[in-house]
């Protein structure tokens, strides 16, 4: 039986080596770049294993594990600002926030103990949620703001005031979806949008010498915010202050993220987010009307792409290899806006993929304000992680940075100093988090610059220019201007590198 199942073998292997001998009647001239050889070495999946080019079940195996993993790795770094924005707005949710009816304010400004991306603590921040599911909805505006509106997946839809289309002067803004049948009322600006949620985050513009407390009480009286369905009748908004109080409305850096992306793409019309994005998540399990139930395999999967794209994540944003992200060739300030697009394009139409996963895993917030070339108008900011040498900031360390004379904001400048690992005001003994050019015991130095000191305890004597950190902890650094001067804008103005004082 044996030498009958060999002389078997032996037939098969002559008929398909004498098969392979001949040269077809057509036969094309294959260039080596089409062949897949028997073996292929990777770094990353080791040997893949094929006969005449089909790969066998182990090579299967390796190929669509990696697809997985890389596919949930750039969902989860695509999809930052779309879990960014989820857990902003459910972060108010869950402290009483109600769609088209709520404003938060932080009426005594904002301090470490609410977890937000970058915030600052000298403007009053005031916002709500948007949701045009059940049709459109109104906000009207009385008094001058800077504001933006933002939708689902953290796309710009509109500026609101001073950048917007009131010009300052205050109206009626109609938010309408593309699903709404109805007519539009005549004296509104529209805006169009495609998702439902949306975040309205404003900042009330006082008059000169005005306090923060008659400047909301100007603006409370001169806002409504409602369904149009209520236009003839609005119900009165409620407002909280959201000062000091405990909540978090920052995403997840761990697998958890994929949950809050299914939520979104459940909750969001069908169409309405990147199809790019979507396509790599319905790849994984999470599609539109289709339950995300991820077995052994996926679960594992997800948690090794989470952990691979949060540590991409912090690299571009604390650590940018592209230099022309840096603002000056012998200096450590960057920012993923210093090409001027909001929308992370090039000059080609590229999307600066670096970029945009930096800015939104930094901050919160994408208007084209934001980058506006006009001088004495908008703000901007420049970001520090690292020291003069490139070392990452540390609180076991004291630093002095020095802003030369004269600063180029007409408003003011700030800096705020922000944990490392939430990207939000670092936890001290100091409510402020920061120090701007407003504060009282802030001195100059004798030519008029700036220098302000970053460390554990003030130096002896600096307590007035100084910025507390927490030892053992790493922190980064916001530098914002207010209504930059042309200083900035031409680079003949740059500040001091992260100095370290021994």
């Amino acid at each position: 039986m044996e030498m009958k199942k060999f002389i078997t073998t032996c037939l098969a292997l002559t008929v398909a080596t004498s098969a392979f001998a001949a040269d077809p009647n057509y036969k094309a001239d294959v260039p080596a770049s089409l062949i897949t050889p028997d073996t292929v070495k990777t770094k990353y999946l080791g040997d893949l294993k094929f006969v005449d080019g089909f790969p066998t079940d182990a090579t299967l195996k390796k190929s669509y594990d990696f697809l997985d993993t890389s596919r949930a790795v750039q969902l989860f770094t695509s999809g930052i600002p779309t879990a960014s924005m989820h857990g902003l707005l459910k972060g108010h949710r869950d402290i009483g926030v109600k769609p088209n009816k709520t404003l938060a304010i932080t009426e005594e400004l904002l301090d470490a103990r609410s977890l937000w991306l970058t915030p600052n603590t000298t403007t009053p921040y005031i916002h709500a949620e948007l949701n045009v599911k059940d049709g459109p909805v109104v906000f009207e505006v009385g008094t001058p703001v800077i504001g933006i509106v933002d939708n689902a997946f953290f796309l710009y839809v509109a500026d609101v005031g001073l950048g917007g289309a009131d010009k300052g002067k205050g109206g009626k803004y109609l938010l309408v979806g593309k699903d709404y049948k109805g007519e539009i009322p005549e004296g509104y600006f529209v805006l169009r949008t495609n998702t439902y949620r949306h975040w309205l985050f404003l900042r009330a513009v006082g008059k000169p010498g005005e306090s923060l407390k008659d400047t909301l009480t100007a603006f409370k009286a001169g806002f409504k915010l409602y369904p149009l369905a209520q236009a003839k009748n609005p119900e009165p908004n409620d407002y909280i202050n959201i000062s000091g109080k405990k909540y978090n409305t920052i995403h997840a850096g761990d697998a958890s993220i994929y949950d809050e992306l299914n939520e979104v793409i459940q909750y969001e019309p069908a169409n309405s987010g990147d199809p790019a994005m979507l396509g790599l998540a319905a790849e994984l399990g999470i599609s539109k009307g289709k339950p995300f139930t991820p077995d052994a395999r996926i679960k594992k999967i997800l948690n090794e792409a989470a952990s691979i794209g949060n540590a991409a994540s912090r690299a571009v944003m604390f650590k940018p290899r592209d230099r022309t992200e840096y603002f000056y060739p012998d200096r450590q300030w960057f920012s993923p806006l210093a090409d001027g697009s909001s929308a992370f394009l090039d000059k080609n139409g590229a999307r600066m993929l670096d970029r945009r996963i930096g800015f939104h895993y930094f901050a919160t917030g994408i208007t084209p304000f934001m980058v506006s070339p006009t001088p004495g108008s908008g703000s901007v900011y420049e970001i520090a992680a690292t020291d003069a040498t490139g070392k990452m900031l540390s609180g076991n360390n004291t630093y002095s940075v020095t802003l030369p004379a004269p600063v180029p904001a007409k408003a003011f400048w700030s800096f705020m100093v922000y944990d490392v690992q939430t990207r939000s005001i670092l936890e001290t003994d100091q409510k402020t988090g920061g120090l701007d050019s407003m504060a009282k015991d802030l001195k100059a130095n004798a030519d008029g610059s700036y220098t302000v000191y970053f460390a554990s305890k003030p130096p002896k004597g600096k307590e007035g220019n100084w910025v507390q950190t927490m030892p053992n902890k790493g922190f980064h650094v916001l530098l914002r201007l207010y209504s930059p001067l042309q200083p900035w804008f031409d680079k003949t103005w740059k500040p001091g590198d992260f100095e370290l004082v021994k």
